[in-house]
């Protein structure tokens, strides 16, 4: 199990909830942890997750579209929601079993998400916001209702809050040209950790390049684990902006967001959460955490590609401009001058990913369904499985052994190089990064420069696990 620290911060589990919640829903001698612990919801219809529209026609036949398994049955036997995922039911590499371990990259989609986009296409395409007739209407609310589900699920205030973006990526993007390059003379300072993906690094590069602002990196020690006084002791009158990983997707270190947020705070800088690698994991209350803005993509989240959202406090709403312009955006247009929207409408120029919006509300809801709880509870317990059954492995080194950590498990092994151990698993079925993971600070901290990262989402099991480490040792004694 994984050690209990004071890491955890307010709007999260502690690590004592996290074993409590393991220990009463998946009891550590139980073989089936997640048949008793709900039952399934596949089968339910779109509209079970989109009360904004009752549709006409019969509700879906989820049985019917299933895609069966190929041949023998993968080695996993007792994960009650493996079923509502079709993929995890494919054959790869002349037909062996996937085991899906690439969830940091992204997720793969339930059949929830994937009905409830081809759903949409059938009965409610149509633009939003300006159209005079039903599809419009059914789009629309569809639209705005999946906003709502966003600002529920990570305890905004209001869904005035969310912006829709592509992902983290733009999110990121957003906030560094439309509210913090503006505020920025040369000299200032941003503040960065040395967990960061670079989609966290090199936005802030490109303000600071465009401003002569300076960026200062606070420093983890060899656990992975941000060094909180090192942190402080970065802050100056200098000090603009910081923007860090909830979670680190080379690591899984878990950074004490509120503790961050509030040293931030004390010095008159705002702060920016990186949750993609955060929400599908752990419940996350942005109100209770502080933050002034926070994002995270879709598909790091059971939803689709290509969408994923920004939260703001309504301060830095208010005070940004406007990042892209035309379309949506607008509220009066001359050729002297355009009044804007309000937000969040001012930062979605043009014709936004639609349907792609409404299922990621439908993935929220399926979360939801299966309790944000129980799932932290689950990959909190596997994670430690799986961490104990690496350190089995002869001349296995983790990467990243944070008290608080979430989802990954980041290894190299001894004579063996990280291309060499990913192409021998991936001949085995088993999918999962062998690289830098857009983190090569990250790596570089630790004397690396990529790693072999095998991470975890909550339609994983033990089996998965002990199938991955039987084909470490198969490498490791071919040699």
């Amino acid at each position: 199990m994984i050690t209990p620290t004071n890491f955890y911060q307010p709007g999260l589990p502690t690590a004592e909830q996290l074993a409590s919640w393991a220990n009463a829903y998946f009891p550590a001698d139980a073989a089936a942890p997640l048949t008793s612990a709900a039952p399934s919801i596949a089968g339910l219809s779109p509209a079970a997750f989109s009360p904004e529209y009752a549709p006409t026609s019969a509700p879906l036949n989820y049985a019917a579209d299933r895609a069966p398994a190929i041949g023998a049955a993968a080695p996993v036997s007792h994960n009650e929601w493996r079923k509502d995922f079709p993929i995890l039911n494919e054959r790869v590499n002349g037909g062996k079993p996937l085991v899906w371990l690439d969830n940091a990259a992204t997720t793969q989609r339930p059949l929830q998400v994937i009905e409830r986009l081809s759903y949409y296409y059938k009965h409610e395409n149509s633009n939003v916001h300006r159209g005079a007739h039903e599809l419009a209407a059914r789009s629309t609310n569809a639209y705005e209702a999946a906003r709502q589900k966003v600002a529920d699920f990570i305890g905004a205030p209001s869904a005035k809050n969310i912006v829709w973006v592509r992902g983290t990526t733009e999110g990121i993007n957003l906030v560094a040209q439309a509210f913090v390059r503006p505020r920025l003379q040369a000299g200032d300072e941003i503040i960065l950790t040395e967990l960061e993906h670079h989609a966290n690094i090199v936005p802030w590069q490109l303000v600071a390049a465009a401003t002569g602002a300076v960026l200062r990196v606070a420093p983890i020690n060899d656990a992975g684990e941000i060094i909180l006084s090192a942190y402080e002791n970065l802050f100056t009158p200098r000090t603009k902006f910081v923007s860090v990983a909830h979670v680190s997707n080379a690591l899984g270190t878990i950074t004490p967001v509120a503790e961050l947020t509030a040293i931030a705070h004390r010095h008159g800088a705002p702060i920016l959460v990186d949750g993609a690698q955060s929400v599908a994991h752990l419940p996350v209350n942005v109100a209770a955490l502080g933050v002034d803005w926070f994002v995270f993509s879709g598909h790091k989240i059971f939803g689709p590609t290509g969408i994923g959202a920004v939260y703001g406090t309504d301060a830095v709403l208010k005070a940004a401009e406007p990042y892209q312009g035309g379309g949506n955006m607008i509220a009066d247009v001359t050729f002297e001058k355009t009044q804007y929207q309000e937000y969040p409408a001012k930062f979605e120029a043009g014709t936004g990913n639609i349907a792609d919006a409404v299922g990621l509300g439908a993935a929220l809801d399926y979360v939801n369904a299966v309790g944000r709880e129980k799932i932290a509870a689950y990959e909190h317990q596997l994670l430690g499985y799986t961490l104990e059954k690496l350190r089995g492995v002869k001349g296995l080194r983790i990467i990243g052994t944070a008290k608080e950590k979430a989802s990954v498990a980041a290894f190299v092994l001894d004579s063996h190089s990280v291309e060499e151990t990913g192409k021998f698993l991936s001949e085995r079925g088993i999918a999962l990064r062998a690289g830098h993971h857009c983190a090569q600070p990250a790596h570089r901290r630790f004397g690396l420069e990529s790693s072999v990262r095998p991470s975890l989402a909550f339609y994983n099991t033990r089996e998965e696990i002990d199938f991955l480490v039987n084909a470490l040792r198969e490498l490791t004694r071919s040699r």
